[in-house]
């Protein structure tokens, strides 16, 4: 059975950070790239980093420099550091596999992420 749970989230000022964590079932997370992406409100969900099995990271250029993917496989856990959160970061964020064109059908719940004074 999949499942992907999401934690972290939260409210948060601009200029401040947020540590997400995602618990994989080992169906999905086993030998796989890992991915964070994000749901804002009106918009498409959209990759915003990802981390291959051997912990190469890659990011998109509007969190590059502020975001950090990790991941410890021992745990079956992907993590997002988000630092210098600013309020176009404000989205529900979740985790799930990571393939170049590939869409998956099934995701968690997500973790809502707003940033605002």
């Amino acid at each position: 059975q999949e499942q992907l749970v999401e934690s972290g989230g939260g409210l948060v000022q601009p200029g401040g950070s947020l540590r997400l964590s995602c618990v994989a079932s080992e169906n999905i997370f086993a030998h796989e790239q890992m991915g964070w992406y994000r749901h804002p409100a009106g918009g498409p969900r959209e990759l915003v980093a990802a981390i291959s099995y051997d912990g190469t990271p890659i990011y998109d250029n509007s969190v590059r420099g502020r975001f950090t993917i990790s991941r410890d496989n021992s745990k079956n856990e992907v993590y997002l550091q988000m630092n210098s959160l600013k309020p176009k970061d404000t989205a529900v964020y979740y985790c799930n596999r990571w393939r170049p064109g590939v869409k998956y059908d099934y995701w968690g719940q997500g973790t809502q992420v707003t940033v605002s004074s």
